[in-house]
């Protein structure tokens, strides 16, 4: 199984969102973009785990949100990693938040004993929208840096359980599944 933990927005925030990247989407750049029901804050990706290794793993997701709370995430903002000339990933901005931060921290050390490695890069909040193709090329990314200046996205979406994600490939995109979920009351 493919999976990553996450935070899953609300259905009304996910659908606003997507609305509101409606003009970013017909622009036709080279981007796999994530469909609108699968709109998430990602907060590790473990990537290829074996069926019998669930019961641990969903384990380490109750250690990792005990005594958490519910999160207000502000999401505002858009932009692209590394850069608007070479994007490999266009996202949407969530404000820093220290519930947040603290969180993210506990999914590390919950899952490093585990075997799953510690993420070397500071953590920068944000939801995926999409991801540019490996065919692309600089020049078809003109005009994204306007494109994503233009949109208008603000909304808070409390987030009230810390999931452990499934991503199934398929032609279409990926498809994401809760296995387990924890409360964050």
């Amino acid at each position: 199984m493919r999976l990553f933990v996450a935070l899953n927005l609300p259905p009304p925030v996910r659908e606003a969102l997507w609305a509101a990247t409606t003009p970013l989407r017909e622009l036709e750049l080279p981007v796999n973009w994530v469909r609108g029901d699968g709109i998430h804050l990602t907060l590790k990706f473990l990537g290829e785990v074996a069926d019998e290794r669930e019961p641990e793993v969903a384990g380490a997701l109750g250690r990792a949100a005990a005594g958490a709370r519910a999160l207000p995430l502000v999401l505002g903002g858009f932009g692209a990693f590394p850069d608007f000339r070479r994007p490999r990933v266009v996202w949407a901005g969530i404000a820093p938040e220290p519930g947040l931060e603290i969180l993210q921290h506990r999914v590390e050390q919950e899952f490093a004993p585990l075997g799953f490695s510690t993420e070397a890069r500071p953590f920068r909040p944000h939801v995926t929208l999409g991801r540019a193709r490996r065919e692309a090329r600089p020049r078809d990314f003109a005009g994204l840096e306007s494109a994503l200046a233009g949109l208008e996205f603000a909304e808070t979406a409390v987030v009230s359980a810390l999931d452990l994600m499934q991503s199934t490939l398929r032609s279409g995109g990926a498809v994401y599944n809760v296995r387990h979920s924890e409360r964050l009351p």
